[in-house]
């Protein structure tokens, strides 16, 4: 210390740069955490902005960034609502041709939407298909309804569900992910959904893959450009509210290796994108390698995700796009 005094009164400029220089080193044997915060560039606010990269073999975390802050979770509401669909569909309550009534309300949702009159109805694979590409808001909200009788209740079934596998501090208030106040989640708690999707449901789980779909004789394309263009993606949701900027739950499974790469807040859905890949990029892999999986039987039923404690702060929704 008395060496450092004497060099700022002697040599000012040399004093200001060796303690830049000692205190690079003091930051490098830290932890790597923040070297790769901004080795990966963060694609959002960072008052928005959360990450977390959890290995899809062991649930081990690999990398987080604010993973227990709180976010509206914009569409990626929709993976619960088709959680609650397959459920439905395992149970016999619905099957892949059950026709879904869409009511008026329903019908009057924003978009993005399928565009029904109501009245109309749409069977359950042309939904899910609907939900996993388009991100429809009016079948989002048929579909809570044919459940739970209204959308209020079947929000209620949805969080009762959150709780049961895992998802801590998520409250669903409604089926599409569109703004309302009171509906939070955290990456961590969407990692948990993820990875749950996959264990839970092997057999439905080939319709976060798709792209597109037909429907009354017209193609509709999907919001996730992840896939078809990154090796080993093969879902799971993208969502977008204003306030919250791009959101998506990635699913990565290549060579025995999973991960499940949650990122929030993205300014652009380019930006956003662009971050996922990187973390592929860099976690996949150091990921455990499990057995290349082969197709899993109907009947299967893994055990639920753990539990995980989160906490955070809301932000001020708007319109959701996708």
């Amino acid at each position: 210390m008395r060496f450092l005094s004497f060099l700022r009164a002697a040599f000012p400029a040399k004093a200001a740069c060796l303690l830049f220089l000692l205190g690079a080193v003091a930051g490098c044997s830290t932890t790597g955490t923040l070297s790769t915060v901004q080795a990966l560039r963060p694609s959002g606010d960072p008052s928005r902005h959360a990450v977390i990269v959890v290995d899809g073999n062991n649930g081990k975390v690999l990398f987080q960034a604010n993973a227990d802050a709180a976010r509206y979770p914009a569409s990626l509401t929709k993976m619960m609502t088709l959680y609650m669909t397959f459920e439905a569909m395992d149970s016999g309550r619905l099957s892949k041709t059950t026709h879904i009534p869409v009511s008026a309300y329903a019908a009057s949702r924003p978009p993005t939407k399928i565009g029904f009159r109501a009245g109309q109805t749409i069977d359950v694979d042309s939904a899910i298909y609907a939900l996993v590409t388009k991100s429809a808001n009016d079948v989002a909200v048929a579909l809570g309804e044919q459940l739970g009788g209204s959308e209020e209740r079947f929000a209620e079934m949805m969080t009762a569900k959150a709780r049961q596998i895992g998802m801590r501090n998520t409250v669903f208030r409604n089926a599409s992910g569109l703004p309302d106040d009171q509906q939070m989640t955290t990456a961590r708690d969407m990692a948990v959904l993820g990875l749950s999707l996959r264990k839970r449901f092997p057999q439905y789980y080939r319709y976060f893959s798709a792209r597109s779909f037909d429907f009354n004789g017209r193609t509709i394309r999907g919001h996730n450009d992840l896939l078809g263009r990154v090796q080993g993606v093969d879902g799971i949701k993208t969502g977008y509210i204003r306030a919250s900027g791009f959101n998506i739950v990635t699913s990565v499974s290549a060579d025995g290796r999973k991960l499940v790469v949650v990122v929030m807040g993205g300014d652009t859905a380019r930006s956003r994108n662009a971050e996922v890949e990187q973390l592929i990029e860099r976690y996949l892999p150091s990921a455990s390698r499990g057995p290349v999986p082969a197709a899993a039987p109907a009947d299967s039923m893994p055990a639920p995700a753990p539990e995980m404690a989160l906490a955070g702060a809301p932000v001020r929704p708007e319109m959701p796009i996708e």
